[in-house]
C-alpha cells in the first residue's frame, strides 16, 4: 500500500505540473509575443523581405532608441498594414540631418552623432542632406522613426509637416526582438510539459494496478486441506 500511495503522489505531482509548463508557456507566450513578415526592403540589411520575426508586445511608452518596433498607421501606409521601423528619437530628444561629410556623415541625436553600423550600404541620409535637411525636436509621447535602408524607406522623413514626421507611442504594437532565446525557452518549457504530464499519467496508472492488486484475495492452494 505505501508503494501504491507513493505512486499516486507522484502522479499527482507531474501531471498538474505538465499541464501547467505547457499551458502556462503556451499562453503567455501568445499574449507576450506575436510574429511579423517583412514585407519591405526598408530595413535591409538588418531584416531581409519575407523574414519571419519575434514581436515582444510592449507599450509605445517602454520604447527606447534603438528599438526597432511593430506599428501601424494607417493615415500615413493606408492598407500597407503594419510597418517595422527604428527609433531614432523619442520625446524630448532633437534630431538633426546631417552633420560631417562622407564617410564621417552622421544624424545627430541632442548634438551628438549617431553611430549607425546597421546601415545599407553606410549611407545615412544622401537624398534629405542635400535636398531637404530636417532638424526635429520630438515631441512628449512620440517618436522619430527611420528605416536601415535609408534610400528606400517612407519614414518620419516623408512627413515632417505632420508632427515633425512622428508617430504617438499609441501606434505601437511590439518590439522586434533581435534575437530568439526567450520565445525558444517558452517553446522548449511547453515541450517539456508533454513528458512530465504523461509521466504523471503513467505513475497514476502504475499506482491504480498497485492498489488493485493489493487488495485482491490470493486464491486458496490446491493442496490445502480443510480442518473439521
Amino acid at each position: 500500500m505505501r508503494r501504491g500511495r507513493g505512486l499516486a503522489v507522484t502522479a499527482w505531482v507531474l501531471g498538474p505540473l505538465g499541464l501547467v509548463l505547457l499551458l502556462g508557456s503556451l499562453m503567455y507566450a501568445r499574449s507576450a509575443y506575436t510574429t511579423a513578415t517583412v514585407r519591405s526592403g526598408s530595413m535591409t540589411p538588418t531584416y531581409t523581405v519575407g523574414e519571419r520575426l519575434f514581436v515582444e508586445r510592449v507599450g509605445g511608452e517602454r520604447i527606447r532608441r534603438g528599438d526597432v518596433v511593430l506599428f501601424s498607421e494607417p493615415e500615413r501606409y493606408g492598407s500597407a498594414g503594419s510597418v517595422i521601423q527604428r527609433v531614432i528619437g523619442v520625446g524630448g530628444d532633437r534630431v538633426a540631418c546631417c552633420g560631417g561629410e562622407g564617410a564621417d556623415e552622421r544624424i545627430t541625436v541632442n548634438g551628438k552623432p549617431l553611430e549607425e553600423p546597421y546601415l545599407q550600404g553606410g549611407v545615412v541620409d544622401e537624398t534629405h542632406r542635400q535636398y531637404d535637411p530636417y532638424d526635429v525636436t520630438v515631441p512628449e509621447g512620440r517618436l522619430f522613426l527611420l528605416g536601415d535602408h535609408r534610400l528606400n524607406a517612407r519614414d518620419s522623413r516623408y512627413f515632417l509637416d505632420d508632427h515633425g514626421g512622428t508617430v504617438p507611442v499609441g501606434v505601437v504594437q511590439g518590439r522586434v526582438v533581435g534575437h530568439r532565446a526567450v520565445p525558444i525557452a517558452l517553446a522548449v518549457t511547453g515541450m517539456l510539459g508533454v513528458p512530465v504530464a504523461l509521466a504523471g499519467v503513467g505513475f497514476g496508472i502504475a499506482a491504480f494496478v498497485v492498489r488493485r492488486r493489493s487488495r485482491a484475495v490470493p486464491p486458496a492452494p490446491p493442496w490445502a486441506v480443510q480442518q473439521v
